[in-house]
């Protein structure tokens, strides 16, 4: 690997950010509605009283910077961002969105992050054996309910569970983070309790993951299983545990790999329709309601942050690959 390959993916990585960003600022802006107004819609449809709507929406829109030219607007946009400075929420002023966001963030990365990586392994591995032909013969009793899952979306998998577990059974929570009225401090009940909440918004997503990951390292399996080198390693004896796992499934998990590195950067967005069908604090529950309320800010910053995350991934992913197989060489020849 070379310097100037690196230099060249952080420009790409650079002008990928700044296109998606652009994009992003450009699509809520010219999308119809003053999110000024809608605020002050809501709030007057709750209770409060909004007299002099209009001085105040100008008065808004003047401290949100919205009165200014489109081009003005988004040079403030770019200089904010490269401080990363995302903005003040409309819709919880005056609290900035990157503290908004930060506070739901751990929610999300411990959920997805958890459920992501067990899918992945459990996933791989009943792939793999699928397609190994001294694999025992309960992997392919385990394979066609995971398919049939892997096929069934998961947030109505998330639907199913909470009426069988939760409503029916009565098992696990219905919904929150934690139970109501108990201690903020970080203790081993506390993280216990976090656990127990977690465990069905966990469980969807795992079970409808687990089905693809294992049909594509299925068909990772069966091209690598006819080279040469797996017929070279029986015949120098080695074991069929390290065949199947260092020559096999080593050299046939690379593009699952890429696949983990991209569904890992996009874990910030959340899951957002398990996290609102389970009242989940986390960044996808924060994106819904950001869209019920019309608050733009807080919407452009968690989708820069989804940009970002990903684009970080894939960069890693680039510098790392040469290590995960060394066959891969970025030097030109």
């Amino acid at each position: 690997m070379t310097a100037s390959y690196i230099l060249r993916r952080l420009l790409i990585f650079f002008i990928v950010v700044w296109v998606a960003a652009s994009l992003n600022f450009l699509v809520l802006r010219l999308s119809p509605g003053d999110p000024v107004a809608a605020m002050l819609t809501r709030m007057s449809q709750q209770g409060a009283s909004v007299v002099g709507s209009s001085e105040i929406i100008d008065r808004y829109r003047e401290t949100f910077g919205l009165d200014q030219p489109l081009t003005v607007q988004y040079l403030s946009y770019l200089g904010a961002l490269a401080r990363l400075d995302l903005g003040v929420s409309l819709s919880q002023f005056p609290s900035p969105v990157i503290s908004i966001i930060a506070r739901a963030m751990p929610w999300t990365v411990a959920l997805l992050v958890v459920a992501t990586l067990i899918s992945f392994v459990f996933g791989n591995l009943l792939g793999a054996l699928l397609a190994w032909r001294r694999a025992p013969g309960w992997t392919r009793a385990l394979g066609v309910p995971m398919m049939v899952l892997g096929a069934i979306p998961y947030y109505l998998l998330a639907i199913l569970l909470l009426f069988v577990f939760a409503f029916t059974l009565g098992w696990f929570p219905a919904g929150g983070s934690s139970t109501v009225g108990a201690s903020a401090e970080f203790t081993l009940g506390r993280l216990g309790d976090i656990a127990y909440h977690s465990v069905l918004p966990a469980l969807s997503i795992v079970l409808s993951a687990i089905g693809g990951w294992m049909l594509g390292m299925r068909a990772m399996m069966v091209g690598v299983l006819e080279n040469d080198y797996l017929t070279l390693a029986e015949a120098k004896g080695l074991s069929p545990r390290r065949i199947f796992l260092w020559y096999a499934m080593r050299n046939a998990i690379l593009p699952q790999v890429t696949g983990l590195a991209i569904y890992l950067g996009s874990v910030v967005s959340g899951a957002v329709l398990v996290e609102v069908i389970f009242s989940y604090p986390g960044v996808g529950f924060l994106l819904f309601q950001a869209i019920q309320n019309a608050d733009f800010t807080l919407i452009q910053g968690i989708t820069f942050i989804l940009v970002l995350a990903v684009g970080l991934g894939i960069l890693i992913l680039d510098i790392v690959y040469p290590i995960l197989d060394p066959r891969i060489s970025y030097r030109q020849r």
